[in-house]
């Protein structure tokens, strides 16, 4: 992790949950780390939470990843006050349950689980690709995925809900993640990209229904996230699965 000390990485989603556990071990590691979400308040709560020398490596600014304008907004911002983005995780990601594709008049929740997990990935790799290529540095840019972006979980035998767009919306991710290989390395760069897919994971996310079932604290995936970003340089994790000991699927 030494070539990474002060370092700018910008973690989306950084209001709670994975993203939390990723600015904090972060920050712990010598980043400088710059926080987006559309809780703005939460991640003023969790700088004040920080240790002192630490605060100022904490930068939290309002973002809403499915909204392009934002996101342009903010990484102008950290290209004009930090130099650029040199580490992205593009950590947020919604989850609508109880509403299935075929449900009547469900175009809301298929709507923003698209401009969320999927646009909100496209908007935010092409801003910190463009800091990246500018200034000629070997960046790296990860996305948390999950198990569903590679098979889909059997709810038949449950009668449980299907999730509509988010396993869809994995999916794509894990296509983009060979997508965006490929055209880092046509574009002429050693920017790395890294797909992370966790089994369930203990966030807001998960519904009542599921918390049974065994699981993965935020903090596993950060210390993936840590494991993936302290690689050589020649070495590209490309996708990394991580489920909990007796998940069933």
């Amino acid at each position: 992790m030494e070539r990474w000390q002060n370092k700018v990485i910008v973690v989306t989603g950084a209001s709670s949950g994975i993203g939390t556990a990723v600015v904090k071990d972060l920050l712990q590691a010598g980043l400088v780390v710059v926080g987006l979400a559309r809780r703005y308040e939460r991640m003023i709560a969790l700088r004040n939470s920080l240790p002192v020398e630490q605060q100022p490596r904490f930068h939290p600014l309002r973002c809403d990843v499915s909204n392009e304008e934002d996101v342009r907004h903010v990484f102008e911002w950290v290209d004009n006050n930090l130099g650029g983005t040199d580490i992205l995780v593009n950590n947020a990601g919604v989850a609508k349950g109880d509403i299935c594709l075929i449900t009547p008049d469900n175009t809301a929740p298929i709507r923003e689980t698209i401009e969320t997990n999927v646009m909100g990935v496209v908007h935010c790799t092409r801003e910190a690709f463009k800091s990246m290529k500018k200034r000629n540095f070997d960046g790296h840019i990860l996305i948390v995925n999950s198990v569903s972006g590679h098979s889909i979980w059997n709810f038949m035998n449950n009668g449980r809900f299907s999730f509509n767009m988010y396993a869809p919306s994995k999916f794509a991710i894990t296509a983009m993640t060979a997508t965006y290989r490929q055209e880092f390395a046509i574009a002429g760069t050693k920017v790395k990209i890294t797909s992370i897919s966790p089994g369930l994971v203990d966030t807001e996310i998960i519904s009542d229904t599921l918390r049974e079932k065994p699981m993965l604290q935020p903090e596993d995936i950060s210390s993936a996230i840590l494991f993936a970003i302290s690689t050589p340089p020649h070495v590209q994790i490309h996708e990394l699965t991580i489920k909990p000991v007796g998940e069933a699927w």
